[in-house]
């Protein structure tokens, strides 16, 4: 389950507007020029009420025709003006927002890649897939549309202002009295909707996480009858979300309506102002309806950039998630002080040496107490137990996924390879699944990996050789061709330690005595910690590790242990009895 101090991490809104600041630095140019010509087309419209106070004034002296002719033909003039000029502004400026947009998904990857395993799974997949997708597309809508519509309306109001004074200051004042209005209107709104779409954007993460985990978990559910309770478990994470959405929806119903009730006290203003300047003669007839087109003008401008007030919350929110992520590559100073259960690498000893490990997923809830294990150099350890043992969270603790509570973990080659039963084929060429491990392989080094893992005659035959398309949309391939893959960049990427943690348990039986072999060819010249799922993995092993219940209970070579009569001898027994003995 997602719980809110699980969730990755969310930037405050000063840290949100400095990583802006800095994306924006290369565009300054671009968005300089957007700027210009937005302000060009802007005020090239505003010609546009004046021109028909003309026309009025025109009309009411009983002038000619052909002075109104000219007139409308500046009118068609001005409007051409402004639509080219506003077009290429709002271009440049949609380009700039895809810009800064494009590097902050790079920097969202780059960081979401390097985080630790351990805060993603605690945070749960929805949390990021959510971020990735659903704060993605509000932003890019943001950036595309109104990003370019926003800035426009304000151009657009400060400049029919400024027209309006320049009529006669007192049609500016008239006008005005509509700002507090509106004004109240936005701060009313904005104190309810900023806390309203982050707990928004928080459900939808809970809604993806369940969703997920649903349906990833769909032959277990169905197994085990649970589908009713997961099913009512996904519909009260929807139901949650959707009743957000739903009281967004009405406060953006009564945002409008307070909104109206500004626009008709400023019109009436406007108007009334016109009315007792033109009985006093102090203005024209015209000049009164340039003022009143102006404040008209304004209704479009202003209800577009205060309605853009609720994108820009949801923009908002989502770039403080972006940019929480995103934030996480720039490198941090250290700290002076040493946390709990550090890991250190560069100092001499054998390729792993764990000393008093201590670990637990919750305070009050121990995992491994105790742990004291060496790993030599070029040795082969295998760890076995019941289910619960504690074996898998041993492995992710070497291998980094999970710090200790107390203890050390010593690497001192400072690499280590986690190879798990659930491995990943990456969409794209088998050739470039494979150089994830190590770019710069050339060919010949790819084949002879997936030689080693007796992977090369199969991937040859495939419908385009290495260069067919595998995973998500591509060629389907079985449980076990994609551990031979998984091998294959163990031995691509040469790192001096390698943990498979029951790297062959979901291949079947057949599937398994492959990669048994597999295995032991990919392992050769690397230490090595093997979670070993069948006791066979373990016969071959320098030593055998047995834990119970989160401690180290045994340690010897197969012989050694059968010979004991103890903890392991039991487990041997009762493995022997449902399979054949294997030859060691």
């Amino acid at each position: 389950m997602t719980d809110g101090s699980m969730l990755l991490p969310i930037a405050t809104g000063r840290r949100t507007r400095a990583m802006l600041r800095v994306l924006l630095r290369p565009h300054r140019a671009r968005l300089a020029g957007a700027f210009a010509l937005l302000v060009a087309g802007t005020s090239a419209g505003l010609v546009t009420p004046p021109l028909l106070g003309h026309v009025v004034n025109l009309a009411t002296a009983g002038s000619g025709a052909g002075e109104i002719v000219l007139a409308g033909v500046a009118l068609v003039g001005a409007a051409l003006t402004e639509a080219a000029l506003a077009g290429v502004g709002v271009a440049l400026l949609a380009q700039v927002g895809e810009g800064v947009l494009a590097r902050l998904r790079e920097r969202f990857v780059e960081s979401a890649l390097r985080l630790p395993l351990e805060q993603v799974e605690r945070a749960g997949a929805g949390d990021l897939t959510s971020r990735v997708t659903n704060d993605v597309a509000v932003i890019a809508e943001a950036a595309r549309t109104a990003l370019p519509e926003f800035t426009r309306a304000l151009l657009t109001i400060g400049l029919t202002l400024a027209g309006m004074a320049v009529l006669d200051w007192r049609f500016l004042v008239a006008a005005l009295i509509a700002v507090p209005v509106q004004l109240h209107t936005v701060r009313w709104y904005a104190r309810r909707a900023i806390p309203l779409y982050a707990r928004q954007r928080v459900a939808v993460a809970g809604q993806q996480h369940h969703l997920l985990a649903t349906i990833n978990g769909a032959a277990t559910i169905r197994a085990f009858r649970l589908a009713d309770h997961h099913r009512d478990r996904v519909g009260a994470r929807s139901q949650q979300a959707v009743d957000l959405l739903l009281r967004g929806v009405a406060l953006q119903t009564r945002f409008y309506a307070r909104l109206h009730v500004a626009e008709l006290a400023g019109l009436a203003a406007v108007l009334g102002t016109g009315f007792f300047l033109v009985r006093a003669d102090a203005v024209s007839i015209g000049t009164a309806t340039a003022a009143a087109l102006y404040f008209h003008g304004l209704f479009g401008p202003i209800n577009v950039a205060l309605a853009l007030v609720d994108d820009a919350q949801a923009a908002a929110s989502g770039l403080d998630r972006l940019v929480g992520v995103a934030d996480l590559a720039t490198p941090r100073t250290p700290t002076p002080t040493t946390p709990p259960g550090p890991r250190r690498s560069g100092v001499p000893g054998p390729a792993v040496s764990v000393s008093g490990l201590d670990f637990a997923y919750s305070p009050d809830r121990p995992v491994l107490r105790g742990i004291d294990l060496t790993v030599g150099l070029g040795e082969r350890v295998a760890v076995v137990g019941a289910s619960g043992a504690g074996k898998t969270t041993l492995a992710k603790v070497i291998a980094g996924v999970h710090r200790p509570v107390v203890g050390m973990v010593e690497v001192p080659g400072g690499e280590v390879a986690l190879i798990t039963q659930e491995v990943h084929v990456f969409a794209g060429p088998l050739m470039e699944d494979l150089r994830l491990a190590r770019p710069g392989a050339g060919d010949d080094e790819v084949r002879a990996a997936l030689a080693t893992v007796d992977a090369l005659a199969w991937a040859e035959q495939l419908p385009d050789g290495l260069s067919t398309e595998v995973g998500a949309g591509g060629h389907s391939l079985t449980a076990a061709q994609a551990q031979q893959l998984a091998f294959a960049r163990l031995i691509l990427a040469d790192p001096p330690v390698a943990i498979l943690d029951e790297a062959t348990a979901e291949a079947g039986s057949a599937g398994a005595r492959l990669l048994e072999r597999v295995a032991t060819a990919a392992l050769e010249g690397r230490s090595a910690l093997i979670v070993a799922h069948r006791l066979s993995q373990a016969v071959n092993a320098d030593r055998i590790v047995v834990m119970d219940a989160g401690r180290i209970v045994e340690v010897g070579s197969h012989e050694e242990l059968i010979g004991r009569e103890g903890p392991y001898a039991t487990l041997w027994q009762a493995w022997s009895d449902q399979r054949p003995l294997p030859t060691a």
